[in-house]
């Protein structure tokens, strides 16, 4: 039975290729005729127009990727400013300037003092002593405020002025 199913397959193919031949033969003769009067025409290419030379001087700009800029041990070399870090520190140095009070102005001998209240402890201040966490260096004491010049960090690492002061705070009376 197995020879038989074999034999009739080949038999059908067999004739489905000779059906085949012959089948097709007039749509084939058809596309050859209307083909022999197409022509295929394609389009020239664009002209090619050049790009406008650019000229790119970088010989006088910063290097962004230059590796001093990147290293963070050396911070604040441009402008030269920085704190000492070997100065002794200041008691009042302990306290964020805004939770010191400046409470009362003492002359003399010609030397003018500030007393400045932190932690319900009242210290003695002159000029170029130091207050504040951003290293704020008393650089003058009037009658009613005490005028600082501290050193922040920027951003970029750098470090910068700033001017900034503590004024007098009245007593309030108590009734």
């Amino acid at each position: 039975m197995n020879r038989l199913s074999i034999t009739l397959s080949m038999l059908a193919a067999l004739l489905l290729v000779g059906c085949m031949a012959d089948e097709h033969q007039d749509i084939k003769q058809w596309m050859q005729e209307a083909s022999k009067s197409i022509k295929g025409k394609i389009p020239p290419l664009p002209e090619i127009r050049p790009f406008p030379i650019v000229s790119y001087d970088a010989g006088d700009l910063v290097d962004p990727f230059n590796s001093l800029r990147i290293e963070t041990g050396k911070k604040g070399e441009g402008s030269g400013l920085r704190p000492d870090p070997n100065r002794y520190k200041e008691p009042l140095e302990a306290y964020p300037l805004e939770s010191l009070k400046m409470v009362g102005v003492v002359r003399e001998k010609g030397r003018t003092s500030a007393m400045v209240l932190a932690d319900k402890t009242v210290h003695t201040v002159r000029l170029g002593n130091y207050m504040g966490q951003n290293f704020g260096m008393i650089v003058g004491i009037t009658d009613t405020e005490i005028q600082l010049k501290e050193l922040v960090q920027e951003q970029d690492s750098e470090w910068v002025e700033r001017a900034t002061s503590l004024q007098l705070q009245e007593q309030e009376t108590k009734k």
